[in-house]
C-alpha cells in the first residue's frame, strides 16, 4: 500500500475524486478508494469497468489497482473478472493478491503457496509476478516492470504475513477485525515507529490530466417514439430500439450484455454503437460488478441488459452497488410465465421482490413500446439505481407518440362515473386487463383501469383516489409472484385507508412451460380470471 501510494499511483492528494487520478479499489470505503465492496471478492470486476472506461472511452492515462485478499479470491466473480480483463487486454489494470494464507475464521485451503496462485492468474492470461509483499525494493521494481507491459494486465501475487512484526500476533488465527488488546497498544505503537528508517515526507506524483470533460446529463429524446397504433411490438424489442436511439442522443451511453443481445434486443445498440457494446458473457456476477465501476465518477450512462431471472445471480452486486450510491440502470427482460416455452428457469418471477428491496432503486414497467422508450430515457437522466421490466411477448401499442411520461405517475386509461372496482396492472397483464374491460363492458360492468408505469415509486394518491370512486375495491394483477410485487406494494401504500379492499392476482406455485396465453390462464391473471375476480369483487 505504501509503495503504491507514494511510489506507483498518480493522484492529487487534495482533491480524491479528480477525474485525472489513478483509481484504486480496496474493501472498505476510503478517500481514494472507489468502490464499497465489503469483503466479498467485487472489487476486481469493478476494476475492470474502471480500466475498461480508461482505455476505451476515456482513452486517458490512469491507471487501475485492485488489492485482493487470498480469502476473497475464492469466489467465482473473481474469476470472472481474471477472465473478463484478460479477453478486453487491460494493460492499465494491476490486481495485487495479498497472500497471507489466513481468512475470516482460520487457515486457507491452499495457505500460502504462492505458485499455485501464479498458475492460477497466468492460465486466465494475466502477466503475473511473484513478489515478496514486505519488500519494499521489489516491489517497486515489479510495479515498474507491470507498466511496461502492453496488452495485457498485470496481476501481482504478493507473499506477506497478517500482523508482521508483532509478538504473538503474525501469522496466526482469529485477528481477523479484532482490536489489539488496551493493555498491548503503546507497545505496538513504539514497536512500529522504531522500525521506520526515515524522515522524509513522501509526495504522490501529479497525474497526467487527459481525462476528457464529459456531458451525461439533460439528455432529451431528440424525437417522439415512431410507433403506429396498430403496431405489435414486444417490449424487449422496443428497449433495444429506444437504446439505440439514447446512444445517438449521447456518446457516453454504453451497454452491458450477458450473451443474451439476440433476445433481450440489445443487438441494435451494438449495431449502431459497436464501439460501446460490452459483451460480458454469462458472467453476470462480474457484468454488474463491470457497470458499477464503468459507471464510478460519472464517466458513462450505463446500461446492463439480460433475462431478469439472470440478475437474480448478481444480487449481492447490485446491492453493493446501492450502498456506493452508483447511477446504473439494469433492464431485465423475459419476465413472467407470458415468456412461454422457454420454461420456469428462465421466467423471472420474483424480480420485482428484488429490487423494490434495493434503496433509492427507482423500477419501471413499461406496457407498450411508447411507454419503454419513455422509461430508457427517464432512467438515463435519473440518479440511483434503475430497473426496468420488459416482456416477451409481443403486444398492442396502447399510447399516442405524444404521450408525457413521468417517474412516479400512473396512467389511468379506462374511466368513467360508473366504475365499479379499479383493476391495476403493468406490462402483459394490462393487456389482459384491457381485454377484460371490453368483454365486461357488454354486460354494462364497468370497471377503471390504471397502467402503474413505475411500481417504485408508486403513485399512491392516483390509486387510493381511484379506489375511493370505485366502491374502495382494487384488484392488482400481476405475472410476478404474490410476495414482493405489484400487489404487496399497493397494499402497503393504501394501508392507511382502512376501508380499501385489495384482491390479488397473481402466479402461485412453481411454474412450467407452456404456451404464453396458455399459462397467463393456468396461473389465474388471464382475462377471464381477471372477469371472475371482478364479478366476485363487485357481487360481495
Amino acid at each position: 500500500m505504501s509503495v503504491l501510494f507514494f511510489h506507483i499511483m498518480r493522484y492529487k492528494q487534495e482533491d480524491p475524486e479528480n477525474i485525472n487520478n489513478d483509481r484504486f479499489i480496496l474493501c472498505k470505503q476510503l478517500a481514494f478508494v472507489d468502490a464499497a465492496i465489503g469483503w466479498f471478492g467485487q472489487g476486481l470486476g469493478a476494476a475492470c469497468g474502471m480500466a475498461y472506461t480508461g482505455k476505451y472511452f476515456d482513452k486517458a492515462s490512469y491507471r487501475v489497482f485492485c488489492l485482493v485478499k487470498d480469502g476473497e479470491s475464492w469466489g467465482g466473480s473473481v474469476w470472472e473478472a481474471l477472465a473478463f480483463g484478460s479477453r478486453y487486454n487491460l494493460d492499465n489494470l494491476m490486481a495485487i493478491f495479498d497472500v497471507n494464507r489466513l481468512g475470516h475464521s482460520g487457515v486457507l485451503p491452499i495457505e500460502n503457496c504462492i505458485e499455485i496462485y501464479q498458475k492460477r492468474c497466468e492460465a486466465f492470461g494475466w502477466n503475473t509476478y511473484v513478489v515478496d509483499g514486505r519488500n519494499v525494493e521489489a516491489l517497486c521494481d515489479v510495479f515498474w516492470q507491470a507498466t511496461q507491459v502492453k496488452n495485457k494486465p498485470t496481476a501481482i501475487i504478493a507473499k506477506t504475513f497478517k500482523g508482521r512484526g508483532i509478538p504473538s500476533v503474525e501469522d496466526t488465527e482469529n485477528w481477523h477485525v479484532r482490536p489489539m488488546p488496551a493493555e498491548r497498544v503503546d507497545a505496538i505503537i513504539k514497536l512500529i515507529e522504531s522500525q521506520i528508517e526515515t524522515n522524509r515526507h513522501l509526495e504522490p506524483k501529479p497525474p497526467v490530466e487527459d481525462v476528457p470533460q464529459v456531458n451525461i446529463t439533460d439528455i432529451e429524446m431528440t424525437s417522439p417514439p415512431l410507433y403506429d397504433i396498430s403496431d405489435k411490438v414486444a417490449t424487449r424489442k422496443a428497449c433495444g430500439l429506444a437504446l439505440a436511439k439514447l446512444g445517438h442522443a449521447n456518446d457516453r451511453v454504453i451497454v452491458l450484455d450477458s450473451d443474451t443481445k439476440n433476445s433481450t434486443f440489445s443487438e441494435i445498440f451494438k449495431k449502431e454503437h459497436p464501439e460501446r457494446f460490452i459483451e460480458c458473457f454469462i458472467a453476470e456476477q462480474n457484468m454488474v460488478n463491470v457497470a458499477l465501476g464503468c459507471a464510478f465518477r460519472d464517466r458513462t450512462i450505463t446500461f446492463v441488459s439480460t433475462f431478469a431471472a439472470f440478475l437474480t445471480r448478481a444480487f449481492d452486486q447490485i446491492r453493493m452497488g446501492a450502498i456506493s450510491h452508483t447511477n446504473i440502470n439494469l433492464i431485465g427482460s423475459h419476465c413472467g410465465v407470458s415468456i412461454g416455452e422457454d420454461g420456469p428457469s428462465q421466467m423471472a418471477l420474483e424480480d420485482l421482490a428484488m429490487f423494490r428491496a434495493v434503496p433509492n432503486c427507482t423500477i419501471f414497467y413499461p406496457s407498450d413500446a411508447v411507454a419503454t422508450e419513455h422509461a430508457v430515457f427517464l432512467a438515463a437522466n435519473t440518479k440511483g439505481m434503475c430497473y426496468i421490466r420488459t416482456n416477451r411477448p409481443e403486444t398492442d401499442i396502447i399510447y399516442n407518440p405524444l404521450e408525457s411520461f413521468k417517474i412516479g405517475q400512473a396512467k389511468v386509461i379506462r374511466q368513467s362515473d360508473n366504475d365499479k372496482v379499479t383493476v391495476i396492472g403493468a406490462g402483459v397483464t394490462l393487456h389482459e386487463i384491457l381485454a377484460a374491460a371490453d368483454a365486461l363492458s357488454k354486460e354494462d360492468i364497468s370497471i377503471r383501469v390504471i397502467d402503474l408505469f413505475t411500481i417504485k415509486p408508486l403513485d399512491t394518491a392516483t390509486i387510493i383516489s381511484s379506489a375511493k370512486c370505485t366502491g374502495d375495491r382494487i384488484i392488482t394483477v400481476e405475472d410476478h409472484h404474490p410476495e414482493g410485487g405489484i400487489g404487496e406494494a399497493i397494499c402497503a401504500a393504501v394501508s392507511v385507508e382502512p376501508n380499501i379492499l385489495v384482491r390479488r392476482l397473481a402466479v402461485q406455485g412453481v411454474p412450467r412451460s407452456g404456451n404464453s396465453s396458455e399459462l397467463l390462464s393456468m396461473f389465474g391473471i388471464s382475462a377471464t380470471h381477471i372477469i371472475e375476480a371482478v364479478k366476485s369483487v363487485v357481487t360481495n
